[in-house]
């Protein structure tokens, strides 16, 4: 069997098309949205990411606004900025774009962001929404994961019943998602470093989730034949300096039922998802949702 690869920039354009309609629709309003961007230092990842995400605001006609910070920046003055934008009403969103340059402490600046400014979905009463179920649909997720949920809803891919694994354990993909799992009705297993029997725990998943970072962690011996295979890993192969996942592809392909690809993947499928969640924080604070 050859697995059904999930076209993620695909999706992700189909996503930006409905927000571009509903950005639309504010706008006869007299409501324009609006993304502030902060990014602090020369880090050129960073400078990429940023640039997709202004790109991918244009297109949906978002209006972003940029705040490029010197890596001297300190805590205080970024703190100031952050706290500068809660307060301006044309300012819908903030995204301080990660990982800050070293002195500076994230966790705070997570939590600085008004919650309903933070489109990235990681303030923790946002995080606690999403965890209880309490006014879940008044909180923003964070955009991997949601994105994750998406592409699988949208390529009918059953979800309730189903084992999901989840190898990786960060606040950024794994946990999020394990409960945005838990919430479709998966049962779910969270796989970590100290995860003894990872190959065997693997091989039971229906829905296999590799967030680890390591390009080619996960083999074509920890994949059930028939299981869907998400590769949320961006990593540069040193010896043809190609992007290549936290899975094995090639060999994955021929087991899997299906795959996303990197890139091209579950990529383009978080800035999409940053796109609806600037949306969605605009309707929020005018109370149209």
């Amino acid at each position: 069997m050859s697995a059904k690869i999930i076209d993620g920039k695909k999706i992700a354009q189909e996503i930006k098309n409905e927000v571009k309609i509903e950005v639309e629709k504010l706008k006869q309003q007299g409501i324009e949205p609006t993304l502030a961007v902060v990014i602090i230092g020369d880090d050129p990842a960073s400078r990429s990411y940023v640039n997709s995400k202004k790109k991918a605001c244009s297109e949906v006609g978002i209006n972003s606004v940029e705040f490029a910070l010197s890596k001297h920046t300190t805590q205080d003055e970024l703190e100031s900025l952050i706290d500068r934008l809660n307060r301006d009403e044309k300012i819908n969103g903030i995204l301080v774009q990660l990982p800050l340059p070293n002195g500076l402490n994230e966790k705070r600046i997570c939590t600085k962001i008004l919650p309903h400014k933070d489109v990235d979905g990681f303030h923790p009463l946002n995080v606690g929404m999403v965890a209880t179920g309490i006014e879940f649909e008044r909180a923003i997720k964070p955009c991997t994961p949601f994105g994750i949920i998406e592409l699988l809803k949208r390529e009918n891919i059953e979800i309730k019943g189903k084992h999901a694994v989840v190898i990786g354990r960060s606040n950024i993909v794994g946990k999020p998602l394990a409960l945005l799992l838990l919430r479709e009705n998966a049962t779910v297993t969270i796989c970590h470093s100290y995860t003894k029997d990872l190959k065997e725990i693997c091989k039971q998943a229906d829905i296999l989730v590799a967030a680890v970072g390591k390009p080619r962690f996960v083999t074509s011996d920890m994949v059930k034949e028939g299981a869907v295979v998400i590769d949320v890993g961006i990593n540069r192969d040193e010896s043809t300096q190609k992007l290549v996942g936290d899975v094995d592809f090639e060999t994955i392909e021929k087991v899997a039922s299906f795959i996303t690809p990197v890139p091209g993947g579950v990529g383009p499928m978080t800035v999409a998802m940053l796109m609806k969640n600037t949306l969605f924080a605009t309707m929020l604070q005018n109370n149209l949702v």
